[in-house]
């Protein structure tokens, strides 16, 4: 039977969606061909799904079958059941990584600092592989409320109070100035399984909370400069003092 390709489908789409329809191991599985009805669909995040008998007569399925199906989908924000309103594209949010992550992070207490050191190389990694993107982005700019959030943040430091709810905003509004959504989203990611799975561990508050502070000038000056070399550098001494404190949990057994 011939897919219905929804009108206003840009060719690209029709073209994912054909690829993605034809794939023998795609076919495989009820949550795969609803996926792929999705695309066939053109939907959207926030979009209304067809309803529960019209996929049960268009993949000759069980009722049973989809509703399964769709609660595995909503459990990876594929979907978004809304009772007594139907069901909807969800969001498609990296929240199902982070509880992914946050799991794997706390379940096995042996290499529970080894997985979270792991997160933090990863957000490093991020940061040092954007300099150049946000450097470029950044290059001659003024932004009142980066600069808030950096003085907020040596404000908290210099007292050595958390400022978590500021470092999280901070690292989002820089990478709001890429042309790359999903990079502050990873960024995003990453920085909540830190942040979730670093005290349910039982670790102390890194030392040198200060020095984080004044990383986070040091990120925006070099950002605001244009100077790529100068913000990998901030951004290594930006994860120095976490470093330096999962590494001495590491050897004094917490």
């Amino acid at each position: 039977m011939k897919r219905k390709v929804k009108p206003g489908m840009t060719r690209r789409d029709q073209t994912v969606t054909r690829a993605y329809s034809a794939t023998p191991r795609k076919r495989g599985s009820l949550t795969e061909q609803i996926k792929g009805l999705i695309l066939a669909e053109g939907l959207r995040p926030g979009d209304l799904m067809p309803t529960e008998a019209d996929i049960c007569a268009r993949l000759e399925v069980s009722r049973s079958s989809v509703r399964e199906a769709m609660r595995m989908l909503a459990a990876l924000d594929i979907v978004e059941v809304r009772h007594g309103h139907g069901t909807y594209v969800g969001q498609l949010s990296l929240s199902p990584l982070v509880e992914g992550l946050v799991f794997r992070g706390v379940v096995d207490q042996d290499d529970s600092l080894a997985a979270l050191l792991e997160v933090v190389e990863v957000r490093e990694a991020l940061d040092l592989a954007m300099a150049t993107q946000v450097t470029t982005s950044l290059d001659g700019t003024h932004d009142p409320e980066l600069e808030r959030l950096v003085a907020v943040m040596a404000e908290k430091g210099a007292r050595g109070v958390p400022f978590a709810e500021e470092d999280l905003a901070f690292h989002t509004r820089l990478l709001g100035y890429l042309d790359n959504a999903l990079v502050g989203q990873l960024v995003a990611a990453f920085w909540e399984v830190n942040t979730v799975v670093y005290p349910l561990l039982g670790l102390a508050p890194a030392a040198e909370i200060a020095d984080t502070a004044r990383a986070h000038g040091a990120m925006l000056a070099a950002a605001v400069a244009g100077d790529a070399e100068k913000y990998r550098q901030a951004v290594i001494e930006h994860y120095l003092p976490l470093r330096r404190a999962l590494e001495k949990a590491s050897t004094s057994g917490r």
